[in-house]
């Protein structure tokens, strides 16, 4: 794809991941307008952009994609020549308590992003892309052995993972029955700063800053490919811009843990970080009951992105998990605005008079 000047929507962009993906493209291509649409719910946080919010080419609109009209009257008003779509509602436990809130934002939120995207561009395609952010969670659950491809079938589980493979399939039959540029990722877990603190790292993080219980679904054995939310920025990167039309690319970290295991390293890097004797933080580790449908475990095979696009992880898992403690170690007043609930007001403070 050209890399003249365009326009750019990058939806959920005040988002865990996507506040990384914007970053990177307002800094990476400054002859590009970059516009972040975001609902600002819970998990949204415009603190994570602040370093970059007096940019010329970035702006940043609050707005929902389940409203339809507005989204109808955004794309005519600033004519999208691509789009980067994140916003999503992801917490498997979330889409347990509230599957309906998943269904609109996950399912409907993408038809009315793709039928916006469709009405204005037509079959004048040159140029444009939308593409489509999902999870490894569509394919299910995997046995001791094997690794989730792009051609795995899917075989959701959760409310959440059944959502995101609703709205895979829409992408990619707008691209066969409109012809439409389209494009998908399926990534594994993501980690990193700016996280919020509901996941597990993060989550056990801020809990073993405050020795506070470390809750572990189940036996702990539960098995997932982690990958560095960075490193996924720049994959997202060059899917944008490199990816086929039509094309799936699964984006993984190379990196399986299982859950216990997982959490005794963090333990022991927090305990080294806190100061403290090695094994204090591993006694908070507390065994819960385990959540519905919970799969056992995810692995991806990121061959593909790496054979036609050249990209792998550019650090280890233990590299990683270290950068990600010092962040949130040089970080504790967003920390602190993120568990208080006061980074919420940041957008009235800079936004509305």
């Amino acid at each position: 794809m050209s890399d003249n000047s365009r326009t750019i929507l990058i939806t959920g962009g005040a988002g865990f991941i996507g506040s990384h993906v914007v970053r990177l493209f307002v800094n990476a291509y400054p002859e590009y307008q970059i516009f972040n649409l975001d609902a600002l719910t819970y998990a949204g946080n415009l603190e994570n952009l602040k370093d970059i919010e007096g940019k010329p080419n970035y702006t940043f609109f609050h707005g929902d994609i389940t409203d339809i009209e507005f989204i109808n009257t955004f794309f005519r008003e600033h004519r999208f020549e691509g789009i980067i779509h994140l916003a999503a509602e992801s917490h498997v436990d979330r889409s347990i308590t509230d599957p309906l809130a998943f269904a609109r934002t996950n399912i409907l939120g993408t038809m009315n992003l793709l039928n916006a995207f469709k009405e204005l561009w037509q079959n004048n395609w040159e140029g444009k892309r939308f593409y489509h952010i999902s999870t490894d969670e569509v394919y299910g659950t995997l046995g001791e052995d094997g690794l989730f491809t792009e051609t795995t079938p899917y075989d959701p589980n959760s409310p959440y993972s059944a959502s995101k493979a609703s709205s895979d399939h829409f992408v990619r039959a707008y691209g066969e029955t409109y012809g439409m540029p389209v494009v998908i990722s399926n990534c594994s877990n993501n980690y990193g700063p700016n996280h919020f603190p509901e996941k597990l790292i993060p989550l056990f993080i801020n809990n073993i800053i405050e020795d506070k219980p470390l809750p572990v679904y189940g036996d702990g054995n539960y098995t997932r490919d982690w990958l560095y939310v960075i490193d996924h920025a720049r994959a997202i990167d060059l899917v944008f811009h490199d990816g086929g039309n039509g094309e799936t690319y699964n984006i993984g970290g190379f990196n399986e843990w299982k859950n216990i295991d997982l959490v005794k390293l963090l333990c022991r890097l927090m305990d080294k970080k806190l100061g403290r004797e090695e094994g204090v933080s591993e006694k908070l580790i507390t065994y819960v009951k385990d959540r519905p449908g919970h799969d056992l475990r995810y692995a991806i095979d990121a061959s593909k992105i790496n054979k036609e696009l050249g990209w792998k992880p550019s650090v280890t898992f233990e590299e990683g998990l270290a950068k990600t403690i010092d962040w949130y170690f040089d970080n504790q007043e967003w920390l602190k605005n993120v568990t208080s609930g006061a980074y919420q007001d940041y957008y009235k403070l800079q936004y509305q008079d």
